[in-house]
């Protein structure tokens, strides 16, 4: 973005420099042809008003003087005076000044001219024509003269020039370095930094406002995130000792059967409701930079949950197994990585049919059952929170809901589909092996 600005910034500089410097240019040069032809047509005035006599002595004299051509003629166009040139070369410039016809506007001298200019007047008192005469002067010093003042004013321009140029390179820096820093900030919140902040001194008065909007988010998103932690902790405190107190007191009545299945609901409720919470903190801290990234290996988490639940599938009839097609390390705490996967086990063990296989495939896991699956519908609404399918099923609709919000937490996706039987896929950021 530098560069475009700078370019931007620099096409308009040198643009002004070239509008101002190019009409001065020819200004100058315009300005030094007239000093020329007055000069010249003084002179030729001068002579225009003498008796014939008089001015062949004078133009004698003025051309050895200043080295110039002339030629004068008498009315009849015979040759008077030929210093230089003869009547014949200027015949068409005598002609038209007995004639008394005006002459031809002298063009502009510029650095690189460098002929000669004719100017011819009659010579004579009042409107009596008594002969012409013809000067053939030099452009040279005029052109000289306007090459050294092309040279001051293409000095000057240049001057301004670099001028431009450093102004353009401190006003774009001064816009850019607050957008370089607020980008430096954002993508350190990305990377899991804290309550990152940005200088907010540098740059236009807007951009200043946008650091400090920048840095207000940045503690706000943090605090939140810090209070989220303190609510479900205190909850979890707060909660759990009023359970436990309401069931011991119910194991201590006498027929407690009903009552105690509402207080084993009730708990695995409150605990599937702060699951799904520290989930949703877990999100929270990782969008205000409050976890630092862990590694876990795929296979080995999957190993040890399969482990840990082979007991509780066998005792429904389930048989496990692990599929390891390809090692991989992705980007995921093993504690909530083996959380999803207990999540899933638990489903395909209650749910499912008599077989589960968990696929290891780099940075994918597959769990797949060959139980009766899910209907489309079903599947959409699967991730849902307190969504069971039928109510006849046990559990209470947030295994799921947790397991989502926790890879997607951890910047993947978690896909459902049915191909005899539920298929399962959590897909994580892969991290190259080394």
């Amino acid at each position: 973005m530098r560069q475009r600005l700078l370019l931007v910034l620099l096409l308009f500089s040198l643009s002004a420099v070239t509008a101002f410097a190019f009409p001065l240019l020819m200004s100058t040069a315009s300005e030094r042809t007239q000093q020329f032809v007055i000069s010249r047509t003084a002179d030729l005035d001068r002579f225009a008003t003498l008796p014939v006599d008089v001015v062949v002595s004078e133009a004698e004299r003025y051309a050895e003087v200043y080295g110039e051509e002339i030629v004068v003629v008498d009315a009849a166009g015979t040759p008077v005076v030929e210093s230089g040139m003869t009547a014949g070369d200027v015949s068409a410039q005598i002609d038209a000044a007995l004639r008394n016809q005006p002459a031809a506007p002298v063009p502009t001298v510029l650095p690189w001219s460098g002929g000669d200019v004719l100017f011819a007047r009659p010579v004579g008192i009042g409107t009596k024509v008594a002969g012409a005469v013809v000067l053939r002067a030099s452009t040279r010093v005029a052109a000289l003269d306007v090459a050294r003042r092309w040279a001051i004013v293409l000095a000057g321009a240049l001057l301004a020039a670099c001028a431009c140029v450093l102004l353009a390179f401190v006003v774009s820096r001064w816009l850019i370095r607050p957008l370089k820093e607020l980008d430096r900030g954002v993508r350190a919140v990305a990377e899991g930094q804290r309550r990152t902040h940005v200088a907010d001194t540098a740059g236009p008065a807007e951009l200043r406002a946008l650091s400090e909007s920048f840095n207000r988010m940045s503690d706000a998103v943090a605090e939140a995130a810090d209070q989220q932690r303190r609510l479900i902790a205190d909850a979890s405190h707060q909660l759990r000792n009023p359970m436990a107190a309401l069931r011991l007191r119910v194991d201590m009545l006498p027929s407690n059967g009903s009552l105690l299945t509402e207080v084993e609901r009730l708990e695995s409720l409150l605990d599937g409701l702060l699951a799904l919470a520290s989930a949703e903190s877990t999100a929270t801290e990782r969008a205000a930079g409050g976890v630092e990234p862990e590694l876990a290996d795929l296979q080995v988490v999957a190993h040890d949950r399969v482990d840990a639940w082979r007991a509780a599938a066998q005792s429904e009839g389930v048989t496990i197994t692990v599929d390891d097609r390809a090692p991989g390390l992705v980007r995921c705490a093993v504690s909530d990585l083996a959380q999803v996967l207990d999540v899933v086990l638990d489903n395909a063990i209650k749910y499912g049919g008599t077989e589960v296989t968990v696929v290891c495939d780099r940075a994918t896991l597959t769990v797949r059952d060959n139980g009766p699956g899910l209907s489309k519908k079903d599947i959409k609404h699967a991730t849902e929170r307190f969504w069971r399918g039928d109510d006849t099923r046990r559990g209470t609709g947030l295994g799921l809901a947790i397991a989502e919000r926790i890879v997607t937490a951890h910047d993947g996706k978690l896909k459902l589909h049915s191909d005899n039987g539920l298929v399962v896929t959590v897909e994580l950021p892969k991290e190259p092996l080394l």
